[in-house]
């Protein structure tokens, strides 16, 4: 029905029917949960926030055997010298330099997925590069050292106790310096596959969340920070007591099995 409503000059114009019911509003469509489960308790994205979640991922990354090994072996290799601020100033600057090269790696990972835009391939690809290291990991728990593994190589190590050596034998401070320099680079060259799970997987995930670019970048700090707090404290515990500590077999098993699980949580997560 129409009202008719008639005018001054005798004209009339046809006002439209309103109606009183509340438009239908389409929601819109919200980012994906993610989550996984650590120590037993859920931690999942949309619960705890992405900066916790952010925080979560590093820590968990930041147990990698990997470079733990290396840190470790060059801590119990300066400590005989008995001399901590040399002993701070070289094994500092290897974790200083191997967290700028982490950084790095994981803009990189971050660039291609904001090159490639979302789709479904590649979240899938994502995800069977999740589930694929993270079950090499397990099978590490439980036949370490035999078939293929996401450690660093038997043929590299004699290299990195070459470089090594020749930081303790350096005629000043600032050779030794260069000497964890190139180190730190190198090992993160040699140890890409044993590291590149958690790095795809959380990048993924954070472009999924349609952030602007600089908060990505932000974000990537924060996850950095988060991964080298381990080897903070493991620096500055081996600094302050001389320790000549190395990481054991049994202590490298149950971090792979830790990652392991989480790697193929977050694969599977995202697959499904």
């Amino acid at each position: 029905r129409a009202d008719i409503a008639t005018g001054d000059a005798g004209s009339c114009s046809v006002v439209p029917e309103t109606s009183c019911e509340t438009p239908e509003v389409v929601p819109d469509s919200q980012p994906e949960s993610f989550g996984f489960t650590f120590l037993g308790r859920r931690i999942d994205l949309d619960q705890v926030g992405l900066p916790l979640f952010t925080l979560a991922m590093g820590l968990l990354d930041g147990f990698n055997p990997c470079s733990m090994w290396v840190l470790l072996l060059m801590l119990s290799m300066l400590a005989p010298m008995q001399q901590r601020m040399r002993m701070l100033a070289v094994a500092g600057t290897f974790v200083v330099v191997e967290g700028i090269a982490y950084f790095a790696f994981m803009a990189a990972w971050l660039n291609l997925f904001l090159l490639i835009g979302w789709s479904r391939g590649s979240q899938w690809a994502i995800a069977a590069i999740a589930i694929v290291a993270g079950a090499i990991h397990l099978k590490d728990f439980w036949a370490f050292g035999r078939g293929f593994s996401l450690s660093i190589p038997a043929s590299a190590k004699p290299g990195i106790y070459a470089r090594m050596r020749a930081i303790l034998q350096a005629d000043n401070l600032f050779g030794a310096i260069v000497g964890a320099v190139v180190l730190a680079v190198l090992v993160q060259v040699v140890e890409f596959m044993c590291t590149s799970g958690f790095p795809a997987l959380y990048t993924r995930i954070l472009t999924l969340r349609q952030l602007q670019g600089v908060e990505y970048y932000g974000y990537l700090l924060l996850y950095n920070a988060a991964y080298m707090l381990d080897d903070v404290i493991v620096l500055a515990v081996g600094v302050w007591t001389l320790s000549q500590r190395r990481l054991r077999e049994r202590e490298g098993r149950w971090l792979k099995l830790l990652s392991g699980l989480v790697m193929v949580g977050l694969g599977l997560y995202l697959l499904v």
